[in-house]
């Protein structure tokens, strides 16, 4: 194997949707270099971070039927239970919500939690807060995704946009059916994923705990906690 053929598996592939801001970064760092050379060098090192931001790298997702698999990179900010948002339409009564607090430094490329069909969209307006702050889920921009399962039951996704955040990318439509660890959306730069499950599930992470989107289990909606098997994705 060639020494660029290393480099090439080394480096993770960069989702499309992250190519034009590269591009502007490289062009305003060379355009700004060449009148002040320091700055060429702070805006290599940009250039280079918006990269890794939008990288979008292999991975393998567990496919035990019954499991809730992360839909984001990041940090377990909150577990316990909580109203769903009204748009997701999703009753009135509290659930199990699961918070995956994104930063700048995480993959922002987000992954079905389970398998099933999208029953709702619904995006929502709102403020640019802190997304660690309790509140975030009420009153930032937001997109609620609510997947049903071929067994009937609903899981509700809700992207929430952050203090740097400014869009939330969907890449899906109602009506369309998806696979666990499949592509859903994206979020520019820095925000929280929350995840709604149905009753009976059991949280399989804890607070503060690191998740991995399409790899970390995070609920088992059974209460059990099988032997998953996996596939890439």
């Amino acid at each position: 194997m060639s020494i660029l053929t290393s480099i090439k598996n080394a480096v993770p592939p960069i989702h499309p949707e992250g190519h034009k801001f590269i591009a502007i970064f490289a062009v305003v760092t060379v355009f700004v270099g060449w009148f002040v050379d320091p700055l060429f060098w702070i805006g290599l090192a940009l250039t280079i971070w918006c990269a890794l931001f939008f990288r979008d790298p292999i991975r393998v997702t567990p496919v035990q039927p019954g499991l809730v698999i992360s839909p984001a990179d990041g940090r377990i900010s909150s577990v316990g239970p909580a109203v769903p948002p009204p748009e997701l339409q999703m009753g009135s009564a509290p659930l199990l919500r699961i918070c995956v607090f994104m930063n700048v430094f995480d993959v922002h490329v987000n992954r079905m939690p389970v398998t099933g069909r999208i029953r709702r969209i619904a995006y929502r307006a709102g403020k640019f807060i802190n997304a660690e702050l309790d509140k975030a889920s009420e009153d930032n921009e937001r997109n609620g995704v609510v997947i049903e399962m071929p067994d009937g039951r609903a899981v509700g996704v809700v992207q929430i946009a952050g203090l740097i955040a400014r869009r939330i990318v969907s890449f899906t439509r109602e009506g369309d059916g998806l696979t666990v660890g499949d592509r859903f959306g994206l979020i520019r730069f820095g925000s929280r994923v929350d995840v709604y499950l149905p009753e009976g599930s059991v949280a399989r992470v804890g607070l503060g705990s690191r998740a991995i989107a399409g790899e970390t289990v995070l609920a088992d909606l059974a209460g059990e906690k099988p032997t998953p098997a996996m596939r890439a994705t």
